[in-house]
């Protein structure tokens, strides 16, 4: 298990949503400080191939159902259609779904029947079986955090609530959710000391439940081992048994992350995986989608570099947390070949690289030329 690829130049892109399609990733809307945001412009889209690592725009079909640039949305993979919902611009939160075809290249707004959420961002989603599950998330009608548990049958296209029994986890957002079989797992998130409302007294969970869809019941964990500290904004995803966590924030602590944490499914236990090769830089917000044995991490946010030098004389806001957008592709490979090692020797020890086979070099230019969709910034200030 090791980081082996760092590119920049990708779409520089925060709290965006991603789902991979065969060799493909998506990537939906999100937002760039360092752009103008435009509230109703027509989200855009970006896809990596994960054969050759280069990012392209989509030029998908502009119709009248084109959803607008949107952040803190979520999207879900079902055959070759996405399904995105709720995110919010700087003017309104959406409940309307929306599905995307990537064979059509074109948008389309499915009729749909039931008990629908209402408008959120920072909510999950996840599909089990035929169906998406949506989980918390900040509701903006009634101004509270959620605990609420609603799916779409993506066959039907019904909307249906579902009333749980057991423990549930306290009202949140921008935790995760990672579906492993018949359970929904939920990890982190930020809430309230005075939840559901938001009184801007933050608390951060570090605890694991789970939703057994079949018996709609929540489960609480009480995990062993050595769990992460609280977060959110971080990344999840389920690997041969393991729920995996990534990055994120605390607000009390005022900390990011670039750590790596894996969750046992079968043991109930939490362990710190310390990954060899060029870890990722401390950031939240990005997004992390797994392909063939191997994590695609992308874009998110991270403190700026040199907001700790703080100037004799200070004329910047009064903001102490300075960040930086980031546009860099990670991977990290839980079987790394032969080769991929051998190639990360060589660019470590800077060897000459005339004398290797041509697809050796075609290769390594693969692993190491940046991509051209977004520019450097200037992180000096």
């Amino acid at each position: 298990m090791q980081w082996t690829v760092h590119i920049e130049g990708g779409p520089r892109r925060v709290n965006h949503a991603a789902v991979c399609i065969e060799n493909k990733i998506y990537s939906f809307g999100g937002y760039c400080s360092t752009e103008e945001y435009r509230d109703w412009a027509p989200i855009p889209i970006h896809v990596l191939d994960t054969t050759t690592l280069r990012w392209a725009p989509v030029n998908y079909k502009h119709n009248m159902v084109v959803p607008f640039q949107r952040y803190g949305h979520t999207t879900v993979a079902y055959g070759h259609k996405v399904y995105m919902w709720g995110g919010r611009n700087n003017a309104v939160a959406c409940d309307t779904l929306s599905c995307f075809d990537t064979k059509a290249l074109e948008w389309s707004t499915p009729t749909i029947n039931g008990n629908a959420p209402y408008a959120k961002d920072g909510h999950s989603a996840c599909i089990i079986e035929n169906k998406m599950f949506i989980f918390g998330g900040f509701e903006y009608l009634t101004d509270q955090y959620s605990q609420e548990v609603h799916y779409l049958n993506l066959d039907t296209l019904e909307w249906s609530f579902i009333v749980a029994t057991g423990t549930p986890p306290s009202h949140r957002d921008f935790h995760t959710t990672v579906a492993v079989g018949s359970r929904m797992y939920v990890f982190g998130g930020r809430g309230d000391l005075n939840s559901p409302y938001n009184s801007h007294e933050e608390v951060y969970c570090p605890e694991v439940y789970y939703l057994d869809i079949t018996e709609e019941k929540w489960i609480a964990t009480k995990p062993t081992g050595t769990w992460p500290e609280g977060r959110r904004s971080h990344s999840a995803w389920y690997h041969n048994g393991y729920m995996y966590i990534f990055g994120g924030y605390n607000g009390n602590t005022k900390a990011h992350f670039n750590d790596i944490y894996r969750y046992s499914i079968l043991d109930n236990h939490w362990e710190f995986i310390d990954v060899l090769g060029s870890v990722p830089c401390k950031r939240r917000r990005q997004a992390c989608l797994l392909y063939d044995d191997k994590v695609y991490l992308f874009g998110g946010t991270s403190p700026c570099p040199h907001s700790s030098k703080r100037p004799l004389v200070d004329n910047s806001d009064d903001n102490p947390e300075r960040l930086i957008d980031n546009s860099d592709l990670h991977i990290l490979d839980y079987a790394p070949t032969l080769k991929t090692l051998c190639i990360l020797a060589v660019l470590e020890y800077n060897l000459d690289i005339t004398v290797l086979p041509r697809d050796i070099i075609t290769d390594i230019r693969i692993m190491t030329v940046p991509n051209r969709i977004s520019r450097p910034i200037n992180q000096a200030g």
